[in-house]
């Protein structure tokens, strides 16, 4: 009997996780973590008898302590119980599938207690890579795979041929706005963006699907999971999704892996590698299989991909600034971004622009380093709020310079929105308001270097 613990229980890849488990009936979970349904938590702990549950809020925790009252579970709450589900005894893997960089330290506690990683959250890898995979080889622990196209590289390479790896072709849909251009681009909706043509996944992974920032991040994972530079990992659109991903060996010879689009195929064999177990549900039908196609990425209208590649050819602290910890971080961030953004890129041109968002961004990240450092905190930050308050930080600087008005926006205005973002980051105990204060002084500063008002001319 195989003892498993599961991080992310009512989402979609915990949901079919224990699905699997349900169908196999050999496998015990041992250890739960979910968010906030806990309706439907009580009805996995019912079922699944887990010894220790956790969830965030220490108020949904008593809720769900009293809705379980006639059973023997230790119910626990906020970070201490993700790593106490992590790290519980008897689960010989932990699946890993809670949205965000939260996902970090309960993945090291796991890997530390000697647990092998059934890895479903992305941004683990993306942001601390490289403390991760060397963690995993120190204790000799296994992180196998759940997304879809890093199972298939993974299963491509099963052959024992790593050192022949010349590259690997990561597979991507597409997504909903595929083959639009820009002016298509500019009235979509957050319902649109969610209508994923081939998968069923969660609103966050969903819409950075529609943007291809999702497959850019896959390209930062791959690098750390394959030991491959990024420049070895190259994005081929297959909108059918029925190649999950590919391997290229030095002698030209290509493996695929194929397959319907169905999630619980690389869950099920991260949960049993390096056994194959039959799966019920469609398989392939290559009778009734018209065409396979391939093409080549938009970099241009599609920009998170190419900011992606940069970030993970630079590495360090780039990173951070594409990751989020849920749905509502990454909206209200971009939400700004998109009222405000376009000010400064008009103001000072698309390269100063982007040199500034960047630069502030790395300096929002240094700032709150130094801050968590003195203070001995042992925090995970995420996120582009530090960016985009050096964004707003620059736009302070150009309306002062301007006479107090740029366009639409006025210095009262921005001055109101900084007061009033600070004082509410100050109410909440997850916001890096050191990271905020550090982007917004370094967007001051980095206007005061770059702009240079025309004269005769308020922009």
């Amino acid at each position: 009997m195989k003892k498993i613990a599961v991080l992310g229980s009512t989402g979609s890849i915990g949901t079919q996780t224990l699905e699997i488990v349900r169908t196999n009936q050999d496998i015990k979970v041992t250890a739960l973590a979910a968010g906030n349904n806990i309706e439907l938590l009580e009805q996995q702990i019912r079922e699944f008898s887990p010894k220790v549950v956790a969830v965030w809020k220490e108020e949904r925790a008593k809720e769900l302590k009293e809705k379980i009252r006639d059973l023997d579970v230790k119910v626990l709450c906020g970070m201490d119980g993700l790593l106490a589900v992590a790290a519980e005894p008897e689960a010989e893997i932990l699946v890993t599938a809670i949205v965000g960089m939260i996902g970090i330290l309960p993945t090291i506690e796991a890997i530390r207690a000697g647990k092998d990683i059934a890895l479903a959250n992305k941004e683990t890898l993306v942001t601390a890579g490289h403390i991760i995979i060397p963690l995993a080889k120190k204790m000799g622990v296994s992180i196998l795979p759940v997304d879809s196209e890093h199972s298939a590289i993974f299963q491509s390479l099963q052959g024992g041929q790593e050192k022949a790896l010349h590259k690997i072709l990561l597979t991507a849909s597409g997504g909903p706005f595929r083959g639009k251009k820009r002016e298509e681009l500019q009235n979509i909706r957050v319902e649109d963006a969610l209508k994923h043509p081939n998968w069923a996944m969660g609103r966050k992974i969903t819409i950075d699907s529609s943007t291809m920032v999702n497959k850019g991040l896959e390209v930062i994972e791959a690098k750390w999971l394959f030991g491959v530079d990024v420049d070895q990992i190259q994005v081929v659109v297959q909108p059918q999704s029925i190649i999950h991903s590919m391997v290229e060996y030095e002698d030209g010879a290509v493996i695929a892996q194929l397959g319907t689009p169905d999630m619980k195929l690389p869950i099920q064999y991260a949960l049993y590698y390096p056994e194959r177990r039959f799966l019920d549900t469609q398989h392939l039908d290559f009778w009734k299989l018209n065409q396979i196609t391939f093409e080549k990425p938009d970099m241009i209208n599609f920009r998170g991909l190419a900011l992606a590649y940069e970030a993970g050819r630079k590495g360090g602290n780039v990173p951070t600034m594409f990751m989020h910890a849920g749905f509502s971080h990454i909206f209200n961030n971009m939400l700004v971004l998109f009222f405000i953004g376009d000010n400064l890129e008009r103001a000072v041109g698309h390269i100063r622009y982007f040199i500034m968002y960047i630069a502030g961004g790395l300096l929002a990240n240094i700032a709150a380093l130094i801050y968590y450092n003195i203070a001995d905190v042992n925090v995970c930050c995420v996120g582009a709020s530090g960016a985009i308050f050096s964004v707003v930080g620059a736009l302070f600087y150009i309306v002062l310079v301007n006479k107090g008005q740029l366009e639409d926006l006025s210095a009262s205005k921005l001055g109101l929105f900084i007061v009033m973002s600070i004082y509410l980051g100050l109410q909440s105990a997850t916001t890096s308001n050191s990271a905020h204060i550090g982007g917004l002084v370094a967007g001051i500063i980095l206007a005061a270097l770059i702009y240079r008002k025309r004269k005769g001319n308020s922009v």
